[in-house]
């Protein structure tokens, strides 16, 4: 993995007044292990930027004037990231600093006729999104989407067969030329594997697999600490080949006792002999995908993350019975359930728009993704979808 170059004295010093909190300029100049003249110029370009303005004096022991604190400007602008799919569309939106500020979730672009009219669903809820939390558009620095897709680094939907009408579509720029603003695209099971390693249950881990599994099966790759795309964007998108059972032309999973997976596990966990046979031959063939992909990349740890997650350790414990078999070697690879559920990948969302346009939501190119601080359950709006994805 190759090394980040250091950091300017200006993004060192923001990155101090953004995570730690305000500090005179002699803190500063303590704490970096630079010149006061060094620091003095940095807080001067930050200040001009809007990134750093006084903050309130704190009275020292001495008889003297306190000495002038300076503070990061978490509020002069906004970043939103954005989770497309059928069932939901989810907005967050987050300060400078990281704290998500606003959040909600919205029907998805199952219903809507044709691409277009999907996009533009995706352009209100956005804006709606923004309205309710009083934050004029025009604050907004960068969008990070995740959808379901092979998307090519520049933003282009190169496949989906969940929204095949935006095959070929660079979303990216139509939502630029909506908002005004760098927007950043990326696969949702590849954002959520990156928001679970940036604040969820993978934090302190550089090599992880994150398994999506709900109505269909993907894969997204940390690997060396970075998300894995691979020379064809193509990295994770392994449902239809590493798992049978499942429909090829969609990736779709299909029960055969109940219509749902949730119908299925409740039919067993009531005793139903067909549901629990039909499951247990399911974790069965996940388990075998599962060491196939633990033999192939040597993680430090296997996250579960989608719809079927939701049933905690009815599936999580059979998996990890099951995988030693398959495996046959000294080692155990821990199998974790994913802490953020289905907001993940609208949180990683955040993190990839931060992460691909530092320029623009500071004016600095070198300066890090903040911690991303998630808004408490009980202050997230309503969900307003008529079926959760």
């Amino acid at each position: 993995m190759a090394v980040p170059a250091p950091l300017s004295i200006v993004a060192r010093s923001a990155l101090h007044l953004r995570d730690v909190g305000p500090a005179t300029v002699s803190e500063l100049s303590r704490s970096l292990e630079v010149s006061r003249t060094s620091v003095e110029t940095a807080v001067g370009v930050l200040t001009q930027a809007g990134l750093v303005a006084d903050a309130p004096l704190v009275p020292g022991g001495g008889a003297g004037r306190p000495a002038r604190r300076y503070a990061f400007q978490s509020d002069a602008g906004a970043v939103v990231g954005v989770d497309i799919g059928v069932a939901s569309i989810r907005v967050v939106v987050s300060d400078l600093g990281g704290a998500v500020v606003a959040q909600r979730t919205f029907d998805g672009v199952a219903g809507r006729p044709d691409g277009p009219a999907k996009l533009a669903a995706v352009i209100d809820d956005i804006r709606r999104t923004l309205a309710d939390a009083s934050i004029p558009a025009s604050r907004v620095r960068t969008i990070g989407v995740s959808l379901p897709g092979i998307v090519d680094d520049a933003g282009r939907v190169t496949a989906s067969v969940v929204i095949p009408e935006w095959s070929g579509i660079d979303i990216g720029s139509q939502l630029r030329h909506a908002f005004g603003c760098p927007v950043a695209v990326d696969n949702g099971v590849r954002l959520a594997a990156v928001a679970e390693h940036h604040l969820g249950v993978a934090q302190l881990v550089d090599d992880v697999v994150y398994l999506s599994v709900g109505n269909r099966i993907a894969m997204g790759l940390i690997l060396g600490g970075q998300p894995r795309r691979g020379i064809h964007n193509a990295a994770g998108d392994i449902g239809r080949l590493a798992f049978r059972g499942i429909s090829n032309e969609t990736g779709q999973l299909l029960w055969r006792t109940a219509p749902t997976a949730a119908e299925v596990f409740a039919l067993a966990r009531g005793g139903d002999r067909d549901a629990q046979a039909e499951l247990d031959a399911f974790i069965e063939e996940l388990s075998h995908g599962i060491a196939m992909l633990i033999m192939t990349v040597d993680p430090a740890m296997v996250v579960i993350g989608g719809g079927l997650s939701e049933a905690h350790e009815r599936l999580l414990d059979p998996l990890r019975e099951a995988l030693p078999r398959h495996i046959r070697l000294p080692f155990q690879v821990p199998l974790t359930e994913a802490r953020l559920g289905a907001e993940a990948a609208a949180h990683g969302a955040l993190v990839h728009a931060f992460r691909r346009h530092p320029g623009e939501v500071y004016g600095l190119d070198d300066m890090p993704v903040p911690p991303i601080t998630p808004l408490p359950h009980d202050a997230a709006a309503p969900d307003t979808t008529e079926e959760k994805k």
